[in-house]
């Protein structure tokens, strides 16, 4: 069945003509993102230390800069820390590159791919139907009964109570951890069956993602999108950053971020930021777990099931 969503997947995109390209595993920068953790390698061939990537953003992105036009890659991930039911330190993921698009133009090319990909296989009939969109200020309102762009961080501390979920000891200012917090125990639970596509997520979240400017009494939002499938995420996707100014100032935020948790600095990627700087074409993002799909498919229960070598097998 693996085998058969692969050939699917690029059967896919060949017939689109987006270019399928490979990129490295190994590189000079890591993650910054404070709830990613890179992997360290040392090799005696290179005098300083090199990280396992946690995704192939950042090259592919140097691509696109460079002309490349659309392109997608299947490949390899590693997350240090990352181990359960639905995760193994190294994971398979699909990401692909649209420029000139935004991310609603991307979420309907999502939908196309899941239909390709989930329509009726050999020992398998998924295929979840058109995703419902809704935002994320939307279900907020709806299950946790907060406006998730305003209210405060009392606020959000009352509605987890309200709900029954046991926090910890947030820092006064953490309004995101709190965020988090009622997204996985309140919202996530009521998701319901089916493909659901949440977007324009809080600014504070936008990650890689550039920000719609508030506008009269609407907020500003990122630009954003999560896909859920029966309840369980399965891709995140961008209107991509393309403001090297502001990429770097993100990446210090990150970095200031991690002090504060105690974890290790990593080097921020000036490759990335030179290639922002040289002109990255406005574009629309998205990754995408590819082990997850397949336990969709298959209708597992642990990421083992579809994968020949877990970590403790490998």
């Amino acid at each position: 069945m693996r085998a058969a969503l692969v050939a699917r997947l690029h059967a896919f995109f060949a017939g689109r003509g987006v270019l399928g390209v490979e990129t490295p595993l190994l590189a000079a920068a890591g993650s910054t993102e404070l709830h990613l953790a890179s992997l360290v390698v040392r090799a005696d061939a290179i005098p300083r230390p090199l990280y396992l990537q946690t995704s192939p953003e950042y090259h592919m992105k140097r691509l696109l800069a460079a002309g490349s036009g659309a392109i997608y890659q299947l490949g390899r991930a590693f997350r240090d820390g990352e181990r359960g039911r639905r995760h193994n330190l190294e994971l398979t993921l699909l990401e692909w590159y649209r420029p000139g698009w935004d991310h609603h133009a991307l979420m309907d090319e999502m939908d196309e791919l899941l239909a390709a990909l989930l329509g009726p296989l050999e020992d398998a009939t998924r295929a979840p139907g058109p995703a419902r969109r809704v935002t994320y200020d939307d279900l907020f309102r709806r299950h946790a009964g907060v406006d998730p762009h305003r209210a405060s961080a009392a606020d959000l501390d009352h509605a987890l109570a309200a709900h029954g979920v046991a926090a910890p000891a947030f820092d006064p200012a953490d309004r995101d951890g709190r965020l988090d917090l009622l997204l996985t125990h309140v919202v996530e639970p009521r998701l319901g069956a089916g493909a659901v596509f949440v977007h324009d997520y809080p600014a504070s979240q936008a990650s890689l993602a550039r920000l719609r400017p508030a506008d009269g009494d609407a907020p500003a939002v990122a630009e954003r999108f999560e896909v859920y499938l029966d309840g369980v995420e399965l891709a995140n996707g961008f209107h991509e950053l393309t403001d090297a100014a502001e990429q770097r100032r993100r990446f210090v935020a990150d970095l200031a971020a991690r002090r504060a948790a105690g974890l290790p600095a990593v080097p921020v990627d000036e490759r990335l930021l030179a290639a922002l700087e040289h002109g990255l074409p406005s574009c629309a993002g998205v990754a995408l777990g590819f082990d997850r799909l397949v336990m969709h498919a298959a209708g597992a229960e642990h990421i083992d099931d579809v994968v020949a070598f877990p970590v403790e097998r490998a």
